[in-house]
């Protein structure tokens, strides 16, 4: 690749995706001593973020399902000199979400940093949800209710302490036109992210801030499902982690990539239109899906 082409492709890396690259020395300043809670932390984003975390000083507590590989991932950060505490727990279980935020609570008192990654991506198109309620269900219950109950649980601890952070990884399709087949994930994350967004003024007063990363596309096993997704420009989880760190550090309120605003802005300005060109291209779309069905 010539040097034309690498500035080609780091100027659309750039625009594509959040801010990233923190400094090593000021996220090591930020994390070190701390005690840090990562959901989702088995694969993807939550992996490289605990990773980073611990590797910087962090003491992490890794949350996800699958305890198998949570054992894994912990006993690789312990051996490298890191601090990694597991907790299973399914977050779409009230319940099970109970029992972990009292254990945080008596083990680790006050949280410093949380950060709300474990998400459930759904693509499915109208068509073939109508015998499939738990669809909505599950999405509902893992981007939405299971992070809310998370949070009722913990932030009271954080509040008497007057300090801590909240980092919400979210997604671009909360911030722009909703996309067809994508329903029930950008209605769950839209959801948790208006809630957040909503309860961030009470617990500023509270010392605790609340950032949201707004990624476009990283490279998980979520997308798997999606080949389209595949052939498109996006980041390994590493640099999604970098992103998540770099929030930790400077602690705004949103990262996103450049072009979300301007999106935004025209979702809102040019909602007719948007929606006009979805419905062609949808139309489209199901009828080539169609013919390739028959062939």
């Amino acid at each position: 690749m010539n040097l034309v082409s690498q500035a080609i492709d780091s100027a659309a890396s750039r625009l594509a995706n959040p801010a990233r690259e923190p400094d090593p020395d000021k996220l090591r300043e930020s994390v070190s001593g701390r005690t840090v809670l990562v959901t989702g932390a088995s694969y993807g984003i939550g992996e490289a973020t605990a990773r980073k975390l611990a590797a910087a000083g962090a003491t992490v507590l890794m949350v996800a399902r699958s305890a198998e590989r949570l054992e894994d991932v912990a006993a690789a950060i312990n051996t490298g000199g890191g601090q990694a505490v597991v907790y299973p727990t399914d977050l779409s279980d009230e319940a099970a979400v109970s029992v972990l935020t009292k254990q945080i609570n008596e083990n680790h008192g006050p949280l410093d940093i949380i950060v709300s990654n474990a998400g459930k991506s759904l693509r499915r198109s109208l068509h073939e949800q109508y015998d499939r309620p738990h669809d909505f269900q599950r999405t509902i219950d893992v981007n939405y209710l299971g992070p809310i109950w998370l949070l009722l649980g913990l932030l009271p601890a954080m509040r008497e302490n007057a300090r801590g952070h909240l980092v919400n990884v979210s997604s671009v399709g909360v911030r722009v036109v909703p996309g067809p087949q994508w329903g029930a994930y950008q209605a769950s994350k839209g959801a948790f992210d208006r809630w957040l967004r909503s309860v961030a003024p009470e617990l500023h007063v509270d010392g605790i801030d609340v950032s949201t990363i707004y990624f476009a596309l990283v490279r998980t096993r979520m997308i798997a499902p999606t080949p389209l997704l595949g052939r498109l420009p996006g980041l390994t989880p590493d640099e999604a982690a970098d992103a998540v760190a770099k929030v930790i550090i400077e602690r705004p309120r949103t990262n996103e990539p450049p072009w979300v605003w301007p999106a935004e802005i025209a979702s809102v300005l040019l909602a007719g239109p948007a929606e006009r060109a979805a419905r062609l291209w949808y139309r489209r779309f199901f009828a080539e899906s169609r013919q390739d069905a028959r062939s």
